[in-house]
């Protein structure tokens, strides 16, 4: 299955399927100052999958679940809160981690929840924060090999070597901004641990503190096997 992936800015990604359907991981558009004024009012999305609760990885989820009718998945402490925020149940598909749900809607795509190190709160409409169980990654799988790997907001862990062996990601996508998740020394180790043909760096250069770049990160792979593809905010690849 061939499919491109678009980096919307931070931790937001696009990936459109030869089929059309379009999936968006961790969606932040509005009041993100990566993310392309051209991209910040979509109107077509399929599938929503979510790492985690922060505003910066869930802060147009409810608005565009609502307004595209949208398949969610999230964990289940996360996806209650979004309910409770207006979207409905009826499109909720409420998980956690180490499990898979298939979406007949958008190709018979998988959905797998992994492991993520990671803090995770969720801001209501109602001003309150809320505990929103734990972070996770992503993983998709579909038809022809698809496997796409989000890690979202994490650390290193050496499990990372277990979804290379489950689910050989083709792309990887790793946080690379330091403070708040891994560098780029840290990412370029998980790439080694997952050993994907692609990896694409994210979760940088949206604020002075990620100070992680994409050439630090290139240079930590130089000897690697996997292909860095450096994506700027509004770019898209095709595999």
């Amino acid at each position: 299955m061939s499919f491109e992936i678009r980096y919307l800015g931070h931790s937001t990604i696009l990936i459109t399927l030869s089929s059309k359907k379009k999936i968006l991981i961790d969606p932040w558009l509005e009041g993100n100052p990566s993310c392309p004024e051209n991209f910040k009012n979509l109107d077509e999305i399929d599938l929503i999958c979510l790492t985690h609760g922060h505003s910066d990885h869930t802060g147009s989820a409810v608005e565009l679940a609502i307004k595209t009718k949208a398949v969610v998945c999230a964990t289940y402490e996360l996806a209650t809160l979004l309910a409770k925020d207006g979207v409905p149940e009826s499109q909720i598909q409420f998980m956690n981690k180490g499990g898979s749900v298939t979406i007949p809607t958008v190709d018979d795509i998988s959905v797998t929840l992994t492991h993520a190190i990671h803090s995770n709160s969720y801001s209501s409409k109602d001003g309150t924060t809320n505990y929103a169980g734990e972070a996770c990654g992503i993983v998709l799988s579909g038809k022809g090999g698809l496997s796409i790997y989000h890690a979202g907001d994490t650390s290193l862990f050496n499990d990372m070597s277990l979804i290379r062996e489950l689910y050989h990601p083709e792309v990887a996508l790793l946080p690379i901004g330091d403070r708040f998740t891994m560098g780029p020394k840290e990412a370029g180790m998980a790439t080694r641990l997952l050993h994907p043909k692609y990896v694409i760096p994210i979760h940088w250069g949206t604020f002075p503190p990620l100070t992680g770049t994409t050439k630090e990160f290139a240079t930590a792979l130089e000897e690697s096997e996997s292909e860095v593809v450096v994506l700027n905010p509004g770019e898209a690849r095709s595999f």
